[in-house]
């Protein structure tokens, strides 16, 4: 399957989506609308089949390209930050509620979804969804691979100067859990927040198969099962775990 990223704005990614020559392009959290318009991401959530959803799955139908992107959704009284994969046949497969909120750019607007891994099958490979700051929790991640995601997508609003997410911690979650990562950033300003770019796609060993700079980009690289088995054969990290031994892991009410 060969996976492109768009870094870019939201008017651009039809075009972008026609260049790729992807199996699936990837686009940046709240990307429909911008991420840090506080009351006006209310105003601008829709449902996840409303008229952006819309537009999305007949650009896919048309070019025969999943996407994955992010918006606002709508769900009763209720905003979550979410991402929707769409197939290239235009219909809905999966779509991801954001979990872990980042302070209270999330928390002042966003309800946090529930559902920790979300999955759905393309091209042969079982594809995961978070957003941005969930993947800076080894356990979820982790859960994803437990669960059989081969290529973890990861829409992201990253701004500066938290480079070292891009740059080092994506890549050292794709190894550890040895899985594929795609990491979606923006490149643009809002009010005061610089989005710093370097948007990637990862090896589960830990390679970094493209990578964007600061600006507005289009990369895109290869990935597969069977580069996936070679590199589980090699680093045996999820054959090796022992999880008797982590389970205060999970208890509530531990403290520093």
């Amino acid at each position: 399957m060969k996976v492109a990223v768009h870094q870019g704005p939201f008017v651009e990614l039809p075009d972008a989506v026609a260049a790729s020559g992807a199996d699936l392009v990837i686009a940046a959290e709240m990307i429909t609308t911008g991420y840090h318009i506080g009351a006006r991401s209310h105003e601008l959530a829709e449902p996840a089949d409303g008229p952006t959803a819309a537009r999305m799955s007949a650009l896919a139908k048309e070019t025969g390209v999943a996407l994955v992107y992010g918006y606002p959704e709508s769900d009763g009284s209720r905003v979550y930050n979410s991402v929707q994969l769409i197939g290239p046949d235009g219909r809905r497969a999966a779509n991801y509620r954001k979990t872990h909120l980042f302070g209270d750019l999330d928390r002042s607007w966003f309800a946090a979804g529930t559902e920790a891994v979300v999955q759905a099958d393309l091209g042969g490979l079982r594809i995961g969804l978070l957003i941005c700051y969930d993947v800076e929790f080894p356990e979820l991640v982790r859960a994803h691979a437990l669960a059989g995601t081969e290529l973890l997508v990861v829409p992201t609003a990253l701004m500066s100067p938290y480079e070292l997410v891009a740059d080092t911690l994506v890549p050292a979650r794709a190894y550890e859990s040895q899985l594929f990562v795609a990491y979606a950033n923006r490149c643009d300003t809002e009010q005061e927040l610089t989005y710093c770019g370097r948007s990637c796609v990862v090896a589960p060993t830990g390679e970094v198969l493209a990578r964007a700079g600061a600006g507005p980009g289009l990369i895109s690289a290869d990935v597969g099962r069977a580069a996936l088995l070679a590199s589980r054969t090699e680093n045996t990290h999820l054959a090796d775990r022992r999880p008797e031994l982590y389970s205060a892991l999970t208890e509530q009410g531990l403290s520093v």
